[in-house]
């Protein structure tokens, strides 16, 4: 069975799960909203959590909504910090070039992923311990083929 954290909310219309096994509950707008072709615009959920300390949220698209309509989370993920008791609202992104978006009061926009966080220390130091494959190197550094990506893990150029 999946730890389970409770949660005090707030809220007209709750987050919930669409099935047993998800990592995200389904957050409903609490208002109507017109997303012109490029626009964004932040949309209440009308929800309110407490989450306990050493716990955030974590406000993501819903896939569908992107998949079929280009609507996605401007900030993805959105964090919900443990001491946030304010209405958690989406900011919500139209990324289509010629359709207009209509949201409605209840329609599912995001999903909430509740995790556990650890607090970091940060340590300074003269220099980072080496020794890892990647290094330094950055964005696009294991390139896209499947040939790039196992030549990268072999130690190869990518």
């Amino acid at each position: 069975m999946t730890d389970v954290v409770r949660v005090p909310i707030t809220a007209s219309n709750p987050p919930r799960y669409a099935h047993d096994d998800d990592a995200g509950a389904d957050l409903h707008a609490a208002e109507a909203a017109t997303l012109l072709p490029g626009h964004r615009a932040l949309i209440g959920t009308g929800v309110a959590i407490a989450l306990p300390e050493g716990y955030a949220a974590f406000v993501v698209p819903r896939s569908g909504l992107a998949a079929k309509h280009g609507i996605t989370v401007v900030n993805s993920p959105g964090t919900v910090d443990a001491g946030y008791r304010g209405e958690i609202k989406v900011t919500l992104l139209n990324t289509s070039l010629d359709q207009a978006f209509e949201v409605a009061p209840g329609d599912r926009i995001a999903q909430l992923i509740v995790m556990p966080v650890s607090r970091a220390v940060f340590v300074p130091v003269d220099e980072l311990p080496g020794g890892t494959v990647r290094g330094a190197n950055g964005f696009g550094s294991t390139g896209v083929a499947a040939e790039a990506t196992a030549a990268g893990q072999a130690g190869g150029a990518a």
